[in-house]
């Protein structure tokens, strides 16, 4: 059986990026409600207690039975975690005199404990918290300070329980990883086999006992998780699988015909359906984005179940979901995490519509998506193709959606992405596109006067899509794109470069 960490969630944003740095060390790691946790059994190597947006002075904040855990196995309280494990122990943690929030500095280390072993005297955390650790219990021993934190850090004695209120899991702790290795690999004992040949054998496997010889209808987009999942069900359960390419009418310029194209020779079943006019008319005169996002998901159940019904036996409708879109959808399995927004293919089906849903990759982050279609063998132009929004330029466009507008955008955005690959800088960049913004501009074009609309462009620079930052692109690069934009794309007179990173904005603009 697989062996595996436990995050146990307590609304924190980092918590995703906790799970991330522990699969980074290929162990295993399930994040679940700090209130709705499986049952302890001898697979679990050891626990995590995520950080939160609540204080453990609230009377309404997270409260959770550690009788089962605490002092019988590996834990390690990060942030909440760490003043949970204080304050409701025997110590005490009270109001900090001003929020400890952004780079600090460990003034004392030690790295004698196995947790911060290898860990350097000056090592550079993260802090993020509005309380702060007052007194700590008998039998909690400091293992590490800042000049503003003296209990940056405890054991407790006796125990593998440890804690750090700093957040190791964030790239601002120089060292963070290293701890968390220190945790996970030499207190827990994790053997760091958790690979892609390894889930996928065991995907493939739980794919054929789930699914049988039961038909299987998968919605591909062209895009890296549609087609890593496809090639995941297609090693499973052969020609049992047929795959649905819809053409909604938000794709990128000419992409309806190139993605069929591509599919070609990988031994996969794909029709393609057009059913861009569906779209259109249900987009109409909405300008609200979940609206937009709502419609566009219905649109999409709808298309497949009528699709579905042309295949004789169909019983499940496979999705190339992945952790970070159920995250940001819904709270993690239940929990206190903060919804930002839905995404169109998270979230169940409606009544009517009799298939059941199988999503292989819906706990795998985006690179860990890359390197499993690595392992598969699938083509690296696919795999290194940027990600592309479910709901497409749908949500580029902010205001109501019309044939015209998509045809603007579409062949700005080509235009953007095809300058990023002649200028070699298309691997540079995460994720890129082109958003038509609800305003238009005055501008001269020859020696009449304009008024026309303004594009923005957005080029991100990620490894999970959870943060993001801007990429600093050559001026002569974004001029001539501009001047190519604003000459060649009827419709635009201005173009903008947007440098916000992820947080406080998101990556798409809707």
């Amino acid at each position: 059986m697989q062996e595996k960490i436990l995050i146990l969630d307590f609304g924190s944003q980092y918590t995703q990026l906790i799970g991330r740095r522990v699969r980074e060390l290929n162990v295993y790691c399930e994040i679940h409600p700090f209130n709705h946790y499986p049952e302890i059994d001898e697979t679990v190597k050891g626990v995590i207690l995520s950080g939160s947006p609540y204080s453990v002075r609230d009377e309404n904040g997270p409260r959770i039975d550690l009788s089962e855990i605490k002092g019988k196995m590996p834990l390690l309280g990060v942030c909440y975690g760490a003043q949970y494990l204080a304050h409701f122990f025997g110590g005490e943690v009270g109001a900090s005199d001003s929020r400890e929030y952004g780079r600090a500095n460990l003034q004392y280390v030690n790295d004698k404990n196995v947790l911060l072993n290898g860990v350097s005297q000056d090592s550079q955390v993260w802090m993020s918290h509005g309380d702060t650790i007052v007194r700590l219990p008998e039998n909690y021993e400091v293992i590490a300070s800042t000049s503003d934190v003296e209990n940056a850090a405890y054991h407790i004695q006796g125990e593998d329980t440890f804690a750090i209120q700093f957040h190791p899991e964030v790239y601002h702790s120089l060292e963070g990883v290293k701890i968390l290795k220190n945790f996970i690999v030499d207190v827990c004992g994790c053997s760091q086999d958790w690979t892609p040949d390894s889930f996928i054998e065991e995907t493939v496997a739980k794919l054929k006992a789930q699914i049988g010889n039961d038909k299987v209808v998968l919605g591909l987009s062209g895009g890296v998780d549609s087609t890593v999942a496809g090639v995941l069900l297609h090693r499973a359960i052969g020609d049992n699988l047929t795959s649905i390419f819809v053409d909604n009418g938000l794709l990128r310029k000419d992409e309806f015909g190139s993605v069929l194209d591509s599919y070609k020779g990988m031994g996969l079943n794909v029709i393609g359906v057009d059913a861009k006019q569906k779209f259109y008319n249900d987009l109409a005169g909405v300008v609200d984005p979940e609206t937009k996002r709502k419609i566009i998901g219905k649109d999409f159940v709808e298309v497949f179940d009528e699709e579905s019904h042309k295949i004789q036996d169909v019983k499940w409708l496979g999705q190339g979901t992945i952790y970070p879109d159920v995250i940001e959808s819904v709270s993690v399995n239940g929990g206190p995490s903060a919804t930002i927004k839905s995404h169109h293919n998270v979230g169940g089906l409606p009544d009517y519509m009799k298939l059941k849903v199988v999503e292989p990759l819906n706990l795998l982050f985006k690179d860990e998506v890359r390197r499993v279609g690595k392992a598969l063998g699938i083509d690296s132009k696919l795999l290194g193709r940027h990600p592309f929004p479910g709901p497409g330029l749908g949500i580029r466009i902010l205001s109501d959606v019309t044939p015209e507008k998509v045809r603007i955008l579409q062949e700005a955005d080509a235009i953007f992405i095809n300058g990023l690959r002649e200028w070699g800088l298309y691997d540079d960049v995460w994720q890129a596109g082109v958003m038509l913004l609800p305003v238009q501009s005055v501008g001269v074009m020859g020696d009449e006067r304009t008024y026309e609309n303004v594009v923005a462009l957005r080029a991100v620079a990620s490894t999970d899509g959870m943060t993001a930052d801007w990429v600093h692109l050559p001026y002569d690069f974004l001029a001539k794109v501009s001047n190519d934009i604003i000459n060649k794309v009827r419709g635009i007179n201005r173009v903008v470069y947007d440098i916000s990173s992820k947080p406080p904005a998101t990556i798409e603009w809707e």
